[in-house]
């Protein structure tokens, strides 16, 4: 699925974020800046467009991206990313306590098994470090039926015309409506090892972040 969605996966996210991921982008950055990392893991990196905009706002940091999709891989290439690995998020091929940060920006909700994925997360982090993940949510009550009626009949549709692979988004929006949300990703965390999780909505809940430190 992602294989067929590469070569145009950029351009999609952009239309049918209307530009929003550029700013949800801007919203991570700034947060991982804050914990003035030197080691940094982007987890289902696809087009590399995350790891890329965290290298500019990290200078002193490796960012290292991986991606179970080749294809995707080679589109990141494109952006001058040098640390690129094939991989899967539930057997990550690093060492324990490797990174000061893990990110995994729209790519958790894809694993087989969101447990294994965030033990994972949480076995290449040192102790201290941080796990921050960015995913779609559904938004409050007033938005909800509008982006329902987005999520599920419009979005495919365009999507389909851009990419050629409207399965895939058909895909997107029942994912959206089964992942794990607010408390009940906290929950997630702590049960993989980390400790005092953080919720933030962005665009009115359109998208959350959500962080935790290893403990």
């Amino acid at each position: 699925m992602f294989t067929g969605v590469a070569p145009r996966y950029d351009l999609a996210n952009q239309i049918l974020s209307f530009g929003l991921d550029r700013i949800w982008r801007k919203r991570v950055c700034e947060q991982v800046a804050l914990w003035k990392p030197k080691q940094i893991l982007d987890v289902a990196t696809g087009s590399g467009v995350l790891a890329h905009e965290l290298e500019k706002t990290n200078p002193g940091a490796t960012v290292t991206g991986a991606d179970f999709c080749a294809a995707m891989l080679k589109v990141a290439q494109k952006r001058s990313l040098t640390r690129l690995v094939v991989a899967d998020g539930l057997m990550l091929p690093f060492a324990d306590a490797a990174f000061d940060v893990v990110t995994v920006a729209f790519g958790l909700r894809n694993m087989a098994s969101l447990e294994r994925a965030l033990a994972e997360s949480a076995r290449v982090l040192r102790p201290g470090g941080h796990v921050l993940i960015l995913d779609f949510s559904l938004p409050t009550a007033p938005l909800l039926p509008a982006y329902r009626l987005y999520l599920h009949f419009m979005l495919p549709r365009v999507a389909g015309w851009l990419t050629g692979q409207a399965d895939a988004y058909k895909y997107l929006a029942d994912s959206i409506e089964r992942f794990p949300r607010g408390q009940a990703m906290i929950a997630l965390l702590g049960q993989a090892g980390f400790r005092d999780g953080a919720v933030r909505p962005f665009s009115g809940g359109i998208v959350t972040a959500y962080w935790a430190e290893r403990r």
